[in-house]
């Protein structure tokens, strides 16, 4: 564990780059933190330490913007031997956890948790003070790189060589400064099956199949934009196959400065041709008189440094030694019940890596893969080997690999006829076993930490993403799309609605959209998997299935029919049976004690998932179902808040003879709460109308309550024949009647007589509403009404109602506050705003000076409103003089 430092940094560190960003103190500004240590890394060429340093960046950036309130300063720095950043946030008085002190933090507490990660994963780290700044630094060593390096192997009997085909071929493309193939040679055109004409201008991603597993290695775009690479991944060929290569990349320049990478590729069994040898540890003197290592004897000097590379070599040599037809290499899970293919050399594609099988198949010692097996014959045994079945291999030894006493692997040789081997056999291949235990368990728990990094920050950002949206759609787009393709080939997800439902085909996403509609066709077509609640990754079988029977069908139907149409059907078919080939499992999306879905991933033909992906697809999945969950309660409150405040407003508007009446009404925020503002116009008798356009305090149910209340108790009131001011006295009384949960309204209630000479006679009462205004047809604005008292705060109201006549032409405007305390920082739209812009309005409709109010409205602010708005225009048309 890294101990806290004091200095900034060490004397001998010379700084070749530095890339500084500062952060608001938001909640998003930990994303864009992540992002910009991330990108600056990657850029750098410093893939080894990003995972490590987005972790620790984001835990130190949230401590500052989210916990303490402050801007956070990012600051990375870049030497020969690593990298360091520093983040400074403007809080030196926040309590720092020290180590060995009594103010550690508690791993659960949010607060102190990154100094701890910055103990854990860091090389070095501090903490400096200043009057005005906390700084909070790390440092990441960078790991050895073997890139470069020259070495001498020792001489090696033949037997132990790198196997080649007799017929090297070394292919070589020229990628650009865009990321398309330039040149491409003659051994290109042999290995992979593209002439040099078809690939030239096309963008290298299209034919690589590089491997997406989070922590591990870099992305393709990254990988050519460094000066050196060295790694395996998959091209795909002109035939469909996937052939796995080893590949060396060297940035290069011409001489106008135009860069370019150059790509030597090699079969993955061929990689001794590329790989660069690691660089020898320096020796004493008389080092010449050393033993020499067993299991580099074994193995091979240099050894492959990653796991990958260390597992096919070893079975390749056991194959080898043994003189057999296959070999292969199984890991063993961390409970040890389960052995995980991870290399295999001379079997079908079927027994590649990730498939999984029990260690113990079988009562006697034979059937356990913790001792060693010789089966001198598995027609005799079938099914003792279940990795070797259907191969045709009828001999096999198996041997265990231990460390310390735990099983750790399984190594196995197998040959075509049987007799092959005997204890003899055994022995030697258990003695191999032995050498190379211990380096294997080593590169697994190292690639395993690399994964589990990298896990975390993956969780990480789904997390913020996840967190960012309450749309159900949304969410279950991101769910798809962060699983697609960094876990699995393609996803589906169900969603149950309720326990009385079927599991739902929500969304499907498959890493070539092409593929989309075939999957979506194919999942539609059989039931979909049982809702079970228990945790953890079940595998389906019917997807896979389901497919094969389709190929099956449409290839049957091909030998009896021709057309092209077909042929096209037929291609389509098979190709989403192999998407759909491979493994399919089926996590559980459980929320709050309840399965609400099913997120479905897939792997094409023959592929696996190994038994890490499916723990970090575990961890996503419930926070996913937890996402999901919440978007729909989002949702339902949303439908519900919209149907109650669709049922607060008037169903629709009657038509009042020779009165035009236009009514704009927009609800603020998200719609997620029931607004106060309310209208509404209805009639009272013959040749009588009643209008009111009110607003209660607050909002939510108290709020809605209140304005039901209003409405009602209006339309009631006004029929049973009580004045303007009898009716709002009644209603004062109603509200308060309510005790704690009522509200405070202020009102505009008025009653209209349409007049036979083309005018209109209005009575109005305005409660501590925003006074109505009169536009006469010279242009004039005028109050309408004098305020008096609001409802719901007084007992005693004496409230008088003032008459007015519209004459043809004239206009009465009436509005809610959230029009007139319209806002722009500190200026407001206020009574005179208002007035001035309804003098722009002679001569028009109702109906377009309701649209000009709000258009001004809009247009006072660049922010969205705060508040609902109610608009109501009435206007006496003019005469028809033709």
């Amino acid at each position: 564990m890294a101990q806290p430092g004091v200095e900034t940094r060490t004397r001998s560190s010379v700084i070749t780059a530095r890339a500084a960003a500062s952060f608001d103190p938001v909640g998003r500004s930990v994303a864009t933190a992540r992002a910009f240590v991330r990108d600056t890394l990657q850029g750098w060429g410093y893939g080894e330490v990003v995972d490590d340093a987005v972790v620790l960046t984001s835990e130190l950036v949230t401590n500052a913007v989210v916990h303490a309130g402050t801007s956070a300063d990012v600051l990375c720095l870049r030497s020969d031997d690593g990298v360091r950043v520093e983040v400074a946030d403007r809080y030196p008085e926040r309590e720092i956890p020290v180590q060995g002190g009594r103010t550690v933090a508690h791993p659960d507490r949010e607060n102190g948790r990154g100094l701890l990660l910055c103990a854990a994963l860091a090389t070095r780290w501090g903490v400096e003070y200043t009057p005005t700044q906390k700084h909070v630094w790390f440092q990441l060593d960078l790991p050895e790189r073997p890139i470069g390096t020259r070495a001498a192997g020792p001489v090696l009997p033949d037997a132990l060589l790198p196997v080649a085909d007799s017929r090297i071929r070394v292919a070589v493309a020229q990628i650009d400064r865009g990321g398309t193939i330039s040149a491409w040679n003659e051994d290109a055109e042999e290995l992979f099956g593209y002439s040099s004409e078809q690939v030239t201008g096309k963008p290298l991603g299209d034919l690589a199949a590089w491997p997406h597993t989070p922590g591990i290695g870099t992305g393709l775009a990254e990988a050519l934009r460094l000066s050196r690479w060295e790694g395996s991944y998959g091209i795909r060929c002109a035939d469909g196959r996937v052939i796995p290569v080893y590949a060396s990349h060297l940035r290069v320049r011409d001489s106008q400065g135009e860069p370019s990478t150059v790509c030597l590729l090699v079969r993955e069994y061929e990689r001794a041709i590329l790989q660069t040898p690691q660089r020898p540890a320096v020796s004493d003197s008389g080092a010449e008189n050393r033993s020499t290592d067993p299991f580099e004897v074994f193995i091979g000097s240099p050894a492959p440094d990653d796991l990958d590379g260390l597992l096919q070599r070893t079975v390749e040599r056991a194959r080898d030694m043994l003189d057999g037809d296959s070999a292969f290499l199984l890991l063993a899970t961390d409970d040890e019940t389960e052995l995980e293919v991870r290399a295999t050399t001379g079997l079908p594609s079927a027994r590649q890596r990730f498939a999984r099988v029990p260690v113990e198949t079988g009562a006697s010692r034979y059937g356990s893969a913790r001792m060693p097996a010789v089966h001198e014959d598995l027609a005799a045994v079938p099914g003792a080997v279940p990795l070797l079945e259907g191969t045709g291999m009828r001999s096999v030894v198996t041997v265990p690999l231990k460390v310390e006493g735990r099983l750790t692997g399984s190594l196995g040789v197998a040959a075509e006829g049987s007799h092959r081997y005997s204890n003899e056999e055994a022995l030697r291949l258990q003695f191999a076993a032995d050498r190379i235990a211990l380096a294997v368990e080593s590169a697994r728990l190292g690639e395993l930490e690399r994964l589990r990094r990298g896990s975390l920050s993956f969780l990480v950002e789904a997390s913020d993403l996840l967190a960012g949206t309450l749309d159900r759609d949304q969410t279950l787009a991101l769910m798809a799309q962060m699983t697609v393709p960094t876990l699995a080939t393609w996803c589906a997800v169900y969603t149950i609605a309720d326990q009385a439902s079927d599991p739902y085909l929500s969304y499907v996403l498959h890493e070539d959209e092409d593929r989309i509609d075939g999957l979506k066709e194919l999942l539609s077509s059989i039931a979909p998997p049982d809702p079970v609640p228990t945790p953890g990754a079940r595998v389906w079988a019917a997807p896979g299935d389901a497919a094969h029977r389709a190929a099956v069908n449409t290839s049957m139907r091909e030998l009896g029919g021709t057309g092209g149409s077909l042929a096209f059907g037929i291609d389509a078919t098979l190709a989403t049976a192999a998407a759909v080939g491979g493994e399919t499992v089926v996590l559980p999306l459980v929320a709050r004690n309840r399965v609400i879905g099913m997120l479905t991933l897939g792997k094409p033909s023959d592929d696996h998932f190994r038994q890490e992906i499916l723990e970090l697809a575990e961890d996503l999945s419930r926070r996913a179902a937890l996402a999901l969950d919440n978007a729909r309660l989002y949702s339902e409150r949303v439908a519900i808040s919209q149907s109650l405040q669709r049922s607060l407003l008037p169903p629709g508007l009657p038509d009042v003879p020779g009165v035009e009446v236009d009514v704009i009404y927009r609800a603020a925020g998200e719609g997620n709460e029931v607004g106060g503002d309310f209208y509404d116009l209805f009639p009272i008798r013959d040749n009588a109308y009643g209008f009111a356009i009110g607003d209660v305090c607050g909002t939510g149910p108290e709020a809605a309550a209140v304005t039901g209340l209003a409405r009602h108790a209006l339309r009631l009131l006004a029929r049973e024949g009580f004045g303007g001011p009898a009716v709002l006295e009644r209603l004062n009384a109603a509200i308060l009647d309510e005790g704690a949960r009522s509200r405070f309204l202020t009102l505009l209630y008025g009653e209209l007589w349409p007049q036979e000479d083309g005018s209109a006679l209005l009575k109005v009462v305005c409660a501590g509403h925003p006074l109505p205004l009169r536009l006469s047809q010279d242009g004039t604005v005028v109050p309408a009404a004098d305020p008096q008292p609001l409802l719901g705060v007084l007992e005693d109201l004496e409230l008088y109602e003032q008459t007015i006549t519209l004459d043809p032409g004239d206009v009465l405007l009436c509005v809610t506050d959230g029009v007139t305390e319209r806002r722009e920082g500190t200026r407001m739209l206020g009574d005179d705003g208002l007035a001035e812009v309804l003098r722009t309005c002679t001569g028009l409709t109702a109906g377009a000076v309701s649209a000009r109010i709000l258009r001004a409205v809009e247009r006072f602010a660049q922010e969205p409103a705060s508040d609902d708005m109610a608009i109501l225009a009435m206007r006496i048309p003019e005469p028809d003089h033709r």
